[in-house]
C-alpha cells in the first residue's frame, strides 16, 4: 500500500505534466492512442465521479446549512459567470456551431473535482471548495441542460432530456454509490482514498487520449482560435471568481476557493455530454478535451501563485 501511495502522490503532484504529455502524444501521434475508444469516455468519467463520492462525508453537506451564504454565492457564480463567458467568447470569436456548443457545455458544467486539490495547494478554504463542488454537481442534472438550452436554442438543437439522463447516469449515481460505500465501509475507504489520485489521473488521461486522438486532424485544422477561447475562458473564470470574492469582502482563503471553483470546470463531463447531446457535431467534444489539459496546467501555476499570497493582516 505504501508503494501505491507514493505512486499516487507522484501522479497527483505531476498531474498537469502527465495530462499534457498524453494530449501531445494523442494529437501529434494519434495512432498511438486510437486503441482508447470514444465509447469508454462515459465509463472512465464514472470512475472519476465514484472516486469523488468515496471522499465525501456528511460533514461536507453540513456546510450548506452552517454557511449557506458562501455555498449560495458559489452556486450562483458557477452557473452564471462561466456559461455567459463561454457564450460571449464563442460569439466574439465567431466559432462555428459545433465548437460553440462545446465551449458552452464546458461553461454550463459544474466545477471539476481537481478544484478541491488546487484549492488545497493554494492554501484556500478547502471545506468551502468541497461544499461548492458537491452542491453544484448535484444541481448539474437540472441546471446544465437548462442553461445550455437557453444559450444555444437558436443555434443548435439541444436534447435536454438526454443530457439530464446522461448526467444522472454518469455523475450522480457513481457519486451517490461512492458516498454510500464510504458511509458503510469508512475504515476501508479511507485507506483506498490515498491511492485515488492515481486512478483519477489515469482515467482523465484516457479520456483526453480518446477524444484528442479520434479528433486530432480536426483539432489541428481548427487553428489556434479554439485554444485561445478555451484559455481565455479558464483565465477569465479565475479572475472573475477572485474579483467577486474581493468585491464582496470575502476572506482571502474564501476568495481563492471561489476563484478556483469557478475557473476549473468538469470538462470531462462536458466532453461526455457533447457526444450525447450533439451526436451530429463531432467537434463539440474538442473544447472539453482541450480544457481538460489546459486547466490542469493553469491550476498548477495558479496554486503556486496563490500559495504565496495571504493578502496581508487586513485580509484575513
Amino acid at each position: 500500500m505504501k508503494a501505491l501511495e507514493k505512486i499516487s502522490d507522484f501522479f497527483g503532484r505531476y498531474m498537469a505534466f502527465i495530462v499534457l504529455a498524453v494530449a501531445a502524444l494523442a494529437l501529434f501521434v494519434p495512432a498511438s492512442c486510437l486503441w482508447v475508444q470514444n465509447g469508454w469516455v462515459n465509463y472512465l468519467l464514472m470512475v472519476v465521479m465514484f472516486g469523488m463520492g468515496l471522499t465525501l462525508k456528511l460533514e461536507d453537506f453540513k456546510l450548506v446549512f452552517t454557511r449557506p451564504r458562501d455555498i449560495f454565492l458559489g452556486c450562483v457564480a458557477q452557473f452564471t459567470i462561466m456559461p455567459l463567458l463561454a457564450w460571449l467568447l464563442g460569439v466574439t470569436f465567431r466559432l462555428d456551431a459545433a465548437l460553440l456548443a462545446g465551449v458552452v457545455l464546458v461553461g454550463t458544467c459544474p466545477g471539476g473535482t481537481s478544484s478541491n486539490v488546487i484549492t488545497y495547494l493554494s492554501k484556500g478554504d478547502v471545506a468551502l471548495s468541497v461544499g461548492m463542488t458537491s452542491v453544484n454537481t448535484l444541481l448539474a442534472p437540472f441546471l446544465t441542460p437548462a442553461i445550455t438550452y437557453l444559450l444555444l436554442r437558436t443555434t443548435v438543437s439541444v436534447d435536454i432530456l438526454s443530457m439530464f439522463k446522461s448526467i444522472v447516469q454518469v455523475v450522480i449515481i457513481p457519486i451517490v454509490l461512492g458516498f454510500v460505500i464510504n458511509k458503510l465501509f469508512g475504515q476501508f475507504t479511507q485507506k483506498l482514498v490515498k491511492v485515488l489520485p492515481s486512478v483519477s489521473v489515469v482515467a482523465i488521461c484516457l479520456i483526453v487520449a480518446a477524444v484528442v486522438s479520434h479528433n486530432a486532424q480536426k483539432i489541428l485544422t481548427t487553428g489556434a482560435i479554439v485554444f485561445v477561447v478555451v484559455i481565455l475562458h479558464n483565465l477569465l473564470g479565475y479572475a472573475c471568481g477572485l474579483g467577486l470574492g474581493r468585491l464582496l469582502h470575502l476572506s482571502v482563503p474564501k476568495a481563492k476557493a471561489l476563484s478556483v471553483e469557478i475557473g476549473m470546470q468538469n470538462s470531462g463531463l462536458a466532453t461526455s455530454l457533447a457526444g450525447t447531446a450533439f451526436p451530429d457535431l463531432a467537434m463539440a467534444t474538442v473544447p472539453g478535451a482541450i480544457f481538460s489539459v489546459w486547466h490542469n496546467i493553469s491550476g498548477a501555476v495558479l496554486a503556486n501563485l496563490y500559495s504565496r499570497w495571504d493578502g496581508g493582516p487586513a485580509a484575513k
